[in-house]
């Protein structure tokens, strides 16, 4: 049976997530948006972003999008990604409501694929900012330091809004042509 998403429960190490803390820490972060310029539509995230460059990174991550693409969704999909570190503090309401990721009036000729969240804080350094699906339950644990998840990028997904601490993340889209 084809899954509708992939987990890996605390895949990352901890040894990874201080390296990938490390790189971030020597980087500004900036202010997160979105792909419209709507003042209604900007609302709807509030983070703190910055652009992941390392290639070590993208290669951890292409590991399992390459299984869970060759597994359940069988999309053309290429190595070319954009990998984002995301910080949703709870003294700046961080949040991000729902939506999804493919760009439908973005790039010429490739279009978010796949989507993939990697949970970096632990659990228990901060209350709400839970990830959920939209149109999916799941008693899975998200929060699990470390843990993966990987799904198409059309399906509709939000972090709930961060109460009390930081949550850490990182997040990234694996492109491949147009949707046909």
């Amino acid at each position: 049976m084809r899954e509708q998403f992939h987990i890996w429960q605390s895949a990352i190490t901890k040894n990874q997530i201080d390296k990938i803390f490390n790189e971030v820490d020597k980087n500004h972060l900036i202010d997160a948006t979105t792909f419209s310029s709507h003042k209604s539509i900007q609302t709807k995230r509030k983070s703190k972003i910055y652009w992941i460059k390392e290639n070590w990174i993208k290669e951890l991550i292409w590991r399992y999008v390459f299984e869970a693409n060759e597994t359940s969704f069988h999309v053309n999909l290429d190595n070319k990604s954009e990998i984002q570190y995301i910080e949703y503090r709870s003294d700046e309401d961080g949040r991000y409501d729902w939506h999804q990721d493919v760009n439908w009036n973005g790039q010429e000729g490739v279009d978010r694929k796949i989507s993939v969240t990697i949970q970096l804080s632990d659990e228990n350094e901060y209350e709400g900012g839970n990830f959920e699906f939209e149109d999916i339950k799941s008693s899975m644990n998200f929060k699990a330091q470390g843990t993966i998840i990987i799904f198409p990028s059309y399906l509709r997904h939000r972090v709930t809004k961060v109460t009390s601490g930081k949550r850490c993340s990182l997040v990234a889209w694996f492109y491949g042509p147009n949707w046909k």
